[in-house]
């Protein structure tokens, strides 16, 4: 235990004001030295000396709020170049890009919820607990299992194929090598606007053709949407979109109150999460009957959930623990890139795997995941040679 001077005194049988003559002092030297040899009072000295030097480390208001007002308007210009890029979803390489991009948030998403939310969440510091190895053997975990039921599903597909086709070859079956052609009673020559399936986006195009058009929408989510759903659809869009958004903005406006580069690595991993996220919001808005001018709108409403988000996140980690925060974070980045992002990224590249781009596609997941994973490593390993 280490004493204060007040207790010391006590200990003598003196009160503060006493005067401390040649006798006194040597009552003194015996208990000096056992607090000296035991440490008590060292280990006591540095624990405040790292909660000032924690409290000194901590940005100022200034630049808490300035980081992360800068922080969110960049992840919502970003998002907004979904705008942009919507011509391009009838291009063949669109699906391969936007599976690029989704594997890329789940990468940076789970990789933040394990380096940096959920230790924060318990108070670890990765200069000090060394928790980043054993963080990244969790993600690991994660990655090993993806990686071999990936690879058996390839070789198990390519096996059925061989299989399927030789057997048909020995019982003379060739009908599935014969393309089917309908009769002029069964032609339909639909007029109007229709809604075919392009890539992994559902639009609107004009279509007129003989036949039936047999499609399947990528995105699991885009399936069975009818006209007299369109007000409650787009509603339901824009209020999960603004809680989202505001989950995004409160987990923003702690990490910034905690340290600048915590706000920023917390920015990043919602920056790669946001751009397919809200690519896959505007497409749906539109393709529900609003006009530009219409999505435009709803994104931006939803948008700015984010900004007040951010203003709740920054009053909480100023005035209270923002662990609270940071665990909350740190379980809806999980949920978001595995019950969410995963599968997505898994139905946004069946087009391509069943055209026979397994292996392509295969290989754009991978990038996109330990991109993520690499960037989250290091921004987390060189926290603090990161000066800002």
């Amino acid at each position: 235990q280490c004493f204060s001077s007040v207790e010391l005194f006590a200990i003598h049988n003196l009160s503060e004001g006493s005067a401390v003559g040649h006798r006194e002092f040597q009552e003194f030297c015996p208990t000096i030295l056992q607090q000296l040899e035991s440490g008590a009072c060292a280990s006591e000295n540095l624990e405040n000396e790292e909660n000032e030097q924690t409290e000194e480390s901590r940005p100022s208001s200034a630049e808490v709020w300035g980081f992360g007002f800068l922080s969110v308007s960049m992840i919502n210009v970003a998002s907004l170049l979904g705008v942009f890029i919507v011509p391009c979803t009838e291009k063949t390489f669109f699906s391969r890009v936007l599976t690029f991009f989704i594997a890329l948030s789940i990468g940076t998403l789970l990789s933040n919820a394990l380096f940096q939310l959920i230790p924060e969440a318990f108070g670890f510091n990765p200069q000090e607990d060394y928790y980043v190895s054993k963080s990244a053997v969790v993600f690991g975990g994660f990655y090993l299992f993806f990686f071999t039921e990936k690879v058996l599903k390839m070789l198990l597909k390519q096996k059925d194929q061989e299989e399927g086709i030789t057997e048909k070859l020995q019982n003379g079956d060739l009908d599935h090598m014969i393309p089917h052609i309908t009769s002029e009673m069964e032609c339909k020559t639909p007029s109007g606007d229709e809604k075919v399936v392009v890539g992994s986006l559902s639009v609107q195009v004009s279509v007129s053709f003989c036949g039936v058009v047999a499609s399947q929408s990528a995105c699991y989510w885009l399936k069975e949407v009818r006209y007299s759903d369109i007000g409650t659809l787009a509603w339901m869009i824009t209020l999960s979109d603004g809680l989202h958004n505001f989950i995004d903005g409160l987990a923003i406006g702690a990490s910034f109150t905690v340290s600048v580069f915590q706000g920023i690595s917390t920015s990043v991993a919602i920056l790669c999460e946001e751009f397919p996220h809200e690519l896959g919001d505007f497409v749906i808005l539109l393709n529900a009957g609003m006009t530009l001018r219409q999505a435009l709108f709803f994104n931006f409403i939803s948008a700015c959930c984010c900004y007040v988000g951010l203003a709740f996140g920054i009053v909480a980690g100023s005035h209270f623990s923002a662990n609270w925060i940071f665990a909350l974070a740190g379980g809806m980045f999980l949920y978001i890139a595995l019950a969410d992002m995963f599968p997505e990224m898994n139905e946004v590249s069946r087009e391509d795997e069943q055209n026979g781009s397994a292996l392509i596609t295969f290989a754009i997941q991978n990038a996109g995941l330990l991109t993520g994973f690499t960037i989250m490593v290091l921004l987390t390993m060189y926290s603090g040679q990161i000066q800002i």
